[in-house]
C-alpha cells in the first residue's frame, strides 16, 4: 500500500480550515491537524493537540510532512495586541517549526487587508506575519483571499441574516472581490506537494509569490451588487442602505456596547469595510494552469443559504 503523502494544517476545525481539510482528503493526501480540542477519530486524519503557542506540538504537527498550509489566525480581537499575538507571533512559531524540522514548503492563508496595513490593527498583523515568512528560507508562497463565503461561515452570515429582515446596511462607496470557501480550499492544496507524481515537487511560478485569487468576476462586485446577490440567494429583495465611514464607525461603537468582546463590527473594521478598493489585482492571479474557480458566486450564495436554513441558523 502506498502510503498517503501528509500536509500539516492549522485552522482545520474553523470555517476555512474545515475545507481545506476535506479538499487535502479529496486530492490523496493524510493530514495532520493541530486541534486545541478533542477531536474524534477520523480516517487520514491525525489530530495534534495544541495551539500555536505550544512549541511540542508544533513540533509533532511537522514530523514527516511535505508540506504546511498555515490558516489559524485571529480575525476579530478587542485591541491590536490580540493581532499580534494570533497572526503574528503565531505564524513566527510555525515559520520556526518547520525550519527546525526540516519543512521547506509553507503556504500562508493572508488577507487582501495586508495591503493597506495602516487601514486596521488586523491588516498591520497580516502584513508583518507577511514579511516574516518572506524573510525566512522557506519555499513559501501567500494567500490572500478577498471576501470568503459559504457553508460553516459566521462572518458574511450577518449579511444573510440582514437580508432575512429585509435591510442591508453596506459601505456606501467601492467594490469588493469575492471567492467561495471550496475553491479556496482546492487553491491552498494545489499549491502543496506531495500528491502522486509531484511528491517533492512544486508547480512551477508558485514559490516565493503573493496570489489574489477569486471567483473570477473582472473588478469583484460593488457593495450594491453583493447585498442584491444576498438577497436574491434569500428570495428577499432587500432596501440596501449605504453607510458612510462616520455611519460605520457609530454602529461598531454600538455594536461595541451592546456585544462588547462578541461584537462583528469593530472600530477596526468600521476603518477596513470603509476603504474603497478590495478587488484583487489582475498581477497576483493565480496561473490559470494551476487553479480556476468553479463555483458561479450567485449560485454558491444560494446554496450557502440553503446551508444556513438547514443548520437552523436562520
Amino acid at each position: 500500500m502506498i502510503e498517503r503523502p501528509i500536509i500539516a494544517l492549522t485552522g482545520a476545525t474553523g470555517f476555512v480550515g474545515q475545507a481545506v481539510l476535506e479538499a487535502a482528503l479529496e486530492a490523496g493526501y493524510a493530514v495532520r491537524a493541530l486541534t486545541r480540542r478533542t477531536q474524534p477519530e477520523r480516517r487520514n486524519v491525525d489530530w495534534v493537540g495544541g495551539d500555536l503557542g505550544n512549541r511540542a506540538a508544533l513540533a509533532d504537527l511537522m514530523h514527516g510532512v511535505e508540506g504546511v498550509i498555515h490558516v489559524a489566525g485571529v480575525v476579530n480581537a478587542p485591541d491590536a495586541a490580540g493581532f499580534e499575538e494570533g497572526n503574528v507571533t503565531g505564524t513566527l512559531n510555525m515559520i520556526e517549526a518547520a525550519i527546525e524540522a526540516g519543512v521547506r514548503r509553507f503556504v500562508n492563508v493572508s488577507s487582501l487587508s495586508a495591503r493597506e496595513p495602516e487601514l486596521s490593527a488586523y491588516g498591520a498583523s497580516k502584513a508583518k506575519a507577511e514579511k516574516f515568512l518572506m524573510a525566512s528560507p522557506l519555499d513559501w508562497t501567500i494567500v490572500r483571499p478577498p471576501a470568503i463565503y459559504g457553508p460553516h461561515d459566521k462572518e458574511m452570515f450577518e449579511l444573510f441574516r440582514a437580508a432575512r429582515w429585509g435591510v442591508m446596511p453596506m459601505p456606501k462607496d467601492g467594490r469588493a472581490s469575492m471567492i467561495h470557501v471550496e475553491d479556496l480550499a482546492r487553491l491552498l492544496v494545489a499549491l502543496v506537494p506531495g500528491n502522486g507524481e509531484m511528491v517533492g515537487e512544486v508547480a512551477d511560478g508558485v514559490s516565493g509569490r503573493v496570489f489574489e485569487p477569486d471567483d473570477g468576476k473582472p473588478q469583484g462586485w460593488d457593495h450594491y451588487e453583493t447585498a442584491m446577490a444576498i438577497g436574491w440567494a434569500m428570495g428577499k429583495r432587500p432596501r440596501v442602505i449605504g453607510m458612510s465611514r462616520g455611519m460605520l464607525t457609530t454602529v461598531a461603537r454600538l455594536d461595541n456596547f451592546l456585544r462588547g468582546t462578541r461584537a462583528k463590527m469593530t472600530l477596526d473594521r468600521a476603518a477596513y469595510f470603509s476603504h474603497p478598493d478590495w478587488v484583487v489585482s489582475p498581477e497576483a492571479a493565480v496561473p490559470a494552469t494551476l487553479w480556476q474557480p468553479r463555483i458561479e458566486t450567485r449560485e454558491g450564495l444560494k446554496a450557502t443559504a440553503q446551508w444556513y436554513r438547514e443548520q437552523k441558523w436562520l
